[in-house]
């Protein structure tokens, strides 16, 4: 095969060919399609599944941006996307993110070949939605940095759709487009939650496997002690008597917690301490109750001594109030 040949095969112009394009590519999309591919790869118990998906951000001419995505459903065994649904999660996006449009896609191949062109060209798929749909690639089983435009340590590629005219003939074509991982604030605080395994759940994960790892060794011991017993009967091991007496004030021991008196001896520690508490809650209670009393006398009080247009009622001359002064005089 010759290189005129290698280069009609192949469906991405050479990286002299640059796009021109601004591409901004957040962490929440990364996120999405590892788990995409993860999730599919132990559901299909397959090393490489077909994975395909919808690109959702904002473009401002030349510039674009990669906010969100989500799941396409196929139908069939084939690769015809279900574009009911996609039209009906592309709705729902936008019922809650209004900038957000529909602006490309994505999927999880080495490389675009032939098969990504037959997706592209697909008259009612992608370019239905979006005019020139970009397509991001995640490039599984990447073992070194790519030295192309997009050298970072991010297993991703993103291709811009294009027409190439070879012997005046015209097929679709990709152009690799570099692009910047951006974060905002939220998006930092988010990744940095999820590396860190969920926040809260990385201390209870840690305390879980922690407990497990206690009662694993517990488990092993007790195997050992079972072992050397049996031996001991079974005349294959030496008996000895300090470790026997132990064993016997240990298992002496057990039973402990199950005895009845200890039962009611817990129980009623654990009223009163739960008593305890309900009484402090009780006393808190009456202490804002009273001084929300207190507040509600002040202000009745208050009203009682002011007259109906609102004065303050004084007394009047020999010491009577102004009503009764006009009813004797």
């Amino acid at each position: 095969m010759n290189a005129m040949d290698t280069d009609e095969l192949s469906v991405v112009l050479p990286s002299t060919t640059t796009s021109g394009l601004s591409l901004s590519l957040h962490p929440l999309p990364i996120l999405n399609i590892s788990e995409h591919l993860t999730r599919l790869k132990l559901q299909t118990n397959s090393p490489s599944p077909f994975v395909l998906g919808a690109l959702l951000g904002t473009q401002n001419g030349r510039e674009v941006e990669i906010v969100n995505t989500f799941e396409l459903a196929i139908e069939g065994t084939g690769e015809l996307v279900d574009h009911g649904f996609l039209v009906s999660r592309r709705d729902q996006y936008k019922q809650v993110f209004p900038s957000l449009e529909f602006i490309g896609w994505y999927t999880v191949a080495p490389h675009p070949t032939a098969r990504h062109v037959v997706l592209h060209e697909q008259a009612s798929l992608f370019t239905g939605y979006c005019s020139t749909p970009l397509l991001l690639l995640l490039q599984p089983n990447v073992n070194a940095i790519s030295m192309s435009i997009n050298a970072q340590a991010l297993p991703f590629k993103a291709y811009e759709p294009s027409i190439e005219m070879r012997d005046r003939k015209s097929r679709s074509v990709f152009i690799e487009a570099s692009y910047n991982v951006e974060t905002g604030e939220a998006e930092r605080i988010a990744v940095d939650w999820t590396a860190r395994g969920g926040g809260s759940g990385t201390s209870l994960e840690s305390h879980l496997q922690t407990q497990r790892s206690a009662v694993k060794m517990l488990h092993e011991r007790i195997l050992v002690l079972v072992k050397y017993v049996t031996d001991v009967i079974s005349g294959q091991a030496k008996k000895d008597h300090v470790t026997l007496r132990a064993l016997t004030a240990l298992i002496a021991s057990l039973p402990a917690t199950e005895n009845k008196a200890f039962r009611t001896e817990f129980d009623t520690e654990y009223e009163d301490v739960q008593l305890t508490a309900f009484l402090s809650s009780l006393t808190k209670s009456a202490n804002i109750l009273n001084d929300l009393v207190d507040k509600h006398i002040v202000l009745t009080t208050g009203r009682d001594e002011r007259g109906p247009g609102g004065r303050r009622r004084g007394i009047g001359r020999q010491g009577t109030i102004p009503g009764d002064w006009d009813r004797h005089h």
